[in-house]
């Protein structure tokens, strides 16, 4: 009978060993809830009842690259970042926050923070920005004109990217600037933020780029509205205490 017994108490201590596995993993809960006061992971991937993913967070080790219509697309320019990638409802990226910031061995400093909307199918349209080096600190917020999808979407950047890259060198700029002229490729419209002189701007471009209104105040703290003609000449300045002068 001994042996009985102690099949039957190796049983019970595997049931209630596994009711605690349940416990605390949520498999007892149909909805597979759980609490926690802090966990620590590599990386999360929200996703769909179908598996589709939504959400990315992620450490540098195991950053993703980009999503398109479910599929997952090598980013190897991504690979010093960690951060998090938003993804709609087809699988494609339509934005994300990145982050890095180290020093090299050379002692240069690499830092920077993005965080950005994309168009749908499409790059971003909207962008939150700090990039920080030795040389200059460049801060801003960017929001660009971006073409429809129907027109150039994200995947067709690398056909273009190959096409140039097959012309001679002098002959990539116009390559590129008849597809801006054609609206092919998005175009910044406003930037706010600093200047490599240190000074605070707003800046109003064109469809095609060109800065055509911008208010600055320089690091001494002079005030000026600027008109631009399309060569970028200042065609029209108001400073304080002045009237406006050609």
């Amino acid at each position: 009978m001994s042996h009985i017994r102690t099949f039957f108490a190796g049983a019970t201590t595997m049931a209630a060993l596994l009711a605690a596995i349940m416990t605390l993993t949520g498999a007892s809960d149909p909805a597979r809830r759980a609490s926690f006061d802090e966990i620590t992971v590599g990386r999360i991937n929200i996703v769909e009842p179908d598996g589709t993913k939504r959400i990315v967070i992620s450490n540098r080790a195991q950053f993703p690259g980009d999503f398109m219509q479910g599929k997952e697309r090598a980013r190897p320019d991504r690979s010093s970042f960690a951060g998090m990638i938003f993804v709609n409802e087809e699988g494609t990226e339509n934005g994300g926050f990145l982050q890095k910031g180290s020093i090299g061995a050379d002692g240069r400093i690499s830092s920077g923070l993005s965080l950005t909307f994309d168009r749908f199918r499409q790059d971003q349209a909207l962008q939150l920005m700090n990039n920080d080096s030795a040389i200059h600190q460049t801060t801003g917020i960017k929001i660009n004109d971006v073409p429809m999808y129907t027109v150039t979407s994200i995947a067709d950047f690398g056909r273009l990217r190959e096409e140039a890259g097959k012309l001679p060198e002098a002959e990539r700029r116009a390559y590129w600037d008849k597809l801006a002229n054609e609206g092919r490729l998005s175009q910044n419209r406003i930037w706010l933020g600093n200047t490599p002189g240190k000074s605070s701007t707003l800046q109003l471009k064109d469809a095609k780029g060109r800065v055509r209104m911008m208010l600055l105040v320089t690091p001494e703290g002079e005030a000026e509205i600027q008109m631009l003609d399309e060569q970028g000449k200042v065609t029209k300045s108001i400073t304080p205490g002045s009237t406006d002068r050609a």
